[in-house]
């Protein structure tokens, strides 16, 4: 081990070497930089050597000497890749959280890139030449869509709560039904931003039912909310009573100074009921009905970028358009410009909805799903001859918090490897494979949902079976 370690090239020997010039060519660094990145490289292998793990070339050979530069290059690599990068969703999960959500459409991610990769008129109104609010880029479609007199965007749609909830009802009472305090991904309950917000909570009727009774011994002269929230992650089945929102909203009308609000949560534009999925309510239908105000996310059954959407009265909106907090859960360039391009796509009807992933995945037919996987399965048994393979129906799952007690009908593909287990095969393709490919694992067999992988993704996915 001595031997070894003491034949180990100096770091200014090294950096002699023409392959630490070819280094500093390919990946744009300074002398200092990469001298530090070969310093680190010779540390690793000399700690391996020690720990006696090291089972490379003999130092002191010019294999030894390609094993240091092959390390250091390795290392340049791994420091200056992308950990953010793209994933193949091959789980049938269409908002799947843990994936990013909501896949823009097209027009959405164009409008970002040249927004991003110019200046624009974020703030500045150009016919008058004047500093402008980034609010009006998307209102008009917002108001469009949904009916409402005015909207703003926030961040996400807990900075909408937060917000709403201090700005209009600070050291004041918003009652909320037992049954709707939810508890969102991540631990954040309704009751806790209540109480950030500097609200008051006060919990009316039980956990499975609560009366349009409750609501009205509630009210006093401290009330400054009716809230409602839409239980968009969870369903209570069996012995229930909820109010419904033409309820609250007729009995709120009657007073001068409480607002009715309702957090909508997933934000449906589109009626998906029409198509016998799920009972989102549409935000139009809840603003038609006389709410006040409602808010919703961007990133779930909108389809469009993360973001908090506030719809309503035009006076509620202006007051919290002028409080402090909405600069801290502003929006930036990039996502206004991904939320208007989105947007865009639902004001021109039914075939610009077309064009938005999430709407396209939650729509696609059995039909659709049964000729594709076939033709995928036809394509792999004629490439490979090391997978068992089987078609067989389940169901796909909306995700994101969203329509929780919905199975979307759809066709699987089930696939054996001859010698890998599905945990091996789920393991390669996640890990070995640029883009990263993510299934389900089923019973010892690796499944595949064609549902949430685009067409262009399936030569991709394809390829990556036959190399295994």
């Amino acid at each position: 081990m001595k031997e070894w370690l003491r034949s180990i090239p100096a770091v200014h020997e090294l950096q002699n070497h023409e392959q630490f010039e070819v280094l500093l060519r390919e990946n744009q660094l300074d002398v200092t930089q990469l001298t530090n990145q070969l310093k680190e490289a010779v540390d690793q292998i000399r700690s391996l050597i020690v720990q006696g793990d090291w089972h490379g070339a003999t130092p002191g050979t010019n294999h030894f000497i390609d094993e240091v530069f092959q390390r250091l290059g390795e290392n340049i690599k791994k420091q200056f890749s992308y950990t953010i990068e793209k994933v193949i969703n091959a789980t049938g999960t269409i908002l799947h959280t843990n994936l990013g959500r909501a896949r823009l459409s097209d027009s959405a991610i164009n409008h970002v890139v040249e927004t991003a990769q110019n200046y624009s008129n974020l703030e500045y109104k150009l016919e008058e030449g004047e500093r402008g609010s980034r609010h009006s880029h998307v209102e008009a479609l917002l108001k469009e869509i949904t009916g409402a007199e005015a909207a703003m965007v926030v961040n996400n749609n807990a900075a909408a709560v937060y917000l709403v909830l201090r700005a209009l009802a600070e050291n004041k009472e918003v009652i909320v039904s037992r049954g709707q305090l939810v508890e969102i991904g991540g631990s954040f309950r309704i009751s806790s931003i209540m109480e950030e917000s500097g609200a008051k909570l006060v919990e009316v009727g039980t956990t499975n039912k609560t009366h349009l009774y409750d609501y009205e011994k509630a009210l006093n002269v401290e009330t400054a909310i009716v809230m409602k929230v839409h239980t968009s992650n969870f369903k209570v089945i069996g012995f229930t009573k909820s109010v419904e929102t033409e309820d609250l909203i007729g009995l709120t009308q009657k007073l001068e100074d409480v607002i009715f609000y309702e957090d909508l949560g997933s934000g449906a534009l589109f009626d998906f009921r029409k198509h016998g999925i799920g009972d989102e309510p549409v935000v139009k239908e809840v603003i038609e009905m006389g709410a006040d105000i409602v808010s919703f996310s961007g990133d779930k059954l909108l389809g469009g970028p993360q973001a908090g959407i506030i719809a309503g009265k035009k006076k509620i909106i202006d007051r919290l358009k002028k409080h402090q907090l909405a600069r801290v859960v502003r929006v930036d360039k990039m996502t206004l410009a991904a939320l208007e391009g989105t947007l865009i796509d639902y004001a021109r009807g039914e075939k610009g909805i077309q064009n938005i992933p999430t709407i396209r995945n939650l729509l696609a037919s059995i039909d659709e799903l049964d000729e594709r996987t076939k033709k995928f399965v036809t394509n792999l048994l004629q490439g490979s001859e090391h997978f068992q393979t089987k078609i067989f129906s389940s169901t796909s799952q909306v995700g994101g918090g969203t329509m929780p007690d919905v199975q979307l009908p759809t066709r699987v593909i089930s696939l054996k490897h001859h010698s890998l287990t599905a945990e091996q095969v789920g393991r390669k393709l996640r890990t070995q494979f640029k883009p990263a490919i993510v299934g389900r694992i089923q019973k010892d067999e690796f499944i595949i949902d064609l549902r949430t992988v685009s067409q262009e993704e399936e030569h991709l996915l394809l390829q990556a079976l036959l190399q295994l």
